[in-house]
């Protein structure tokens, strides 16, 4: 961040404008077609992170390893990232570090989760959260450890399939006034809850669309209409991409061969033009005295 830019002043302007759109980026490139195809924002998923790395989202990956992925993603596009942050690795002093390390690497803002660990997927059973007051005094931490005071910090509360409801939308209240800039409520789980959480909670929202949930998958417009100003597709592009990984290699395996699987790939020539390929090779050109 510099005194002329801010992600996070970038995340705020084009989430006022309309219903942002957020689509879970899982590598640097995927970033760059996002921003290609026309997104304004993207996002970062614990349950990509970790599930590209071999393991379940169940806080394995470190914040080190988090704020490294973020920083290849923001050098590789110029659209602003929202990152999961989980429970923020630690207490509310341990939150200050995740919050500077995360704004220092580029990032436009996080959310931090109101789970215990071991963490859990925020649409399976068998969670457990920590205190709203303890929850509430991480938020505090994070929004005392900005530097850029535009940098987002959403709260993600996972009360809806734990206590309830009701639960849900009295500590998103209670994270609102320990500062947060917005709320994720997880694991909703109809159209009318959601619209229901809107009337309830006065703040930007953010609505999680990902697949095999608790959630329906609602349309970006109906979303807005109720007031939500940021969508996550978490792992959309992540689970086609491995779906695809996986019939690749069948096909290979089965048949001695890749040839069926042509029509389906990206040529090179596509693959260079995302990578920006002929301006590295121009610029290189250059600095030798070519043209």
């Amino acid at each position: 961040m510099t005194a002329t830019f801010s992600p996070g002043r970038t995340l705020r302007d084009a989430w006022s404008a309309a219903p942002l759109q957020l689509p879970g980026v899982f590598s640097p490139l995927v970033a760059k077609m996002a921003e290609r195809l026309g997104f304004l924002a993207c996002y970062l998923s614990g349950g990509a992170l970790s599930a590209g790395s071999g393991m379940p989202d169940i806080g394995l990956i470190t914040l080190t390893e988090f704020v490294a992925e973020a920083q290849r993603i923001t050098a590789a596009t110029t659209l602003p990232l929202v990152s999961d942050a989980d429970t923020g690795f630690g207490e509310a002093l341990n939150v200050e570090r995740t919050v500077r390390l995360f704004e220092a690497a580029g990032v436009a803002g996080i959310h931090l989760e109101d789970q215990e660990l071991p963490k859990r997927c925020g649409h399976l059973s068998g969670k457990s959260l920590v205190s709203a007051e303890v929850m509430a005094a991480k938020i505090r931490a994070a929004v005392a450890a900005k530097r850029d005071p535009d940098f987002v910090i959403i709260a993600r509360t996972d009360a809806r399939g734990v206590h309830g409801f009701d639960d849900a939308v009295d500590r998103a209240k209670r994270f609102l006034d320990a500062g947060a800039d917005a709320i994720f409520p997880e694991a909703m789980e109809s159209a009318d809850e959601f619209e229901r959480f809107a009337k309830a909670v006065n703040a930007p929202l953010l609505a999680n669309m990902t697949e095999f949930g608790k959630t329906p998958l609602l349309d970006a417009k109906v979303l807005g209409e109720m007031g939500y100003k940021l969508i996550l597709y978490p792992l959309t592009a992540f689970r086609s991409a491995m779906r695809a990984a996986e019939e690749t290699l069948m096909e290979v395996i089965a048949n001695g061969h890749q040839r069926n699987r042509l029509p389906t790939m990206m040529t090179r020539a596509e693959l260079y033009d995302h990578l920006g390929y002929t301006g590295y090779e121009e610029r290189d050109r250059a600095y030798f005295g070519g043209k």
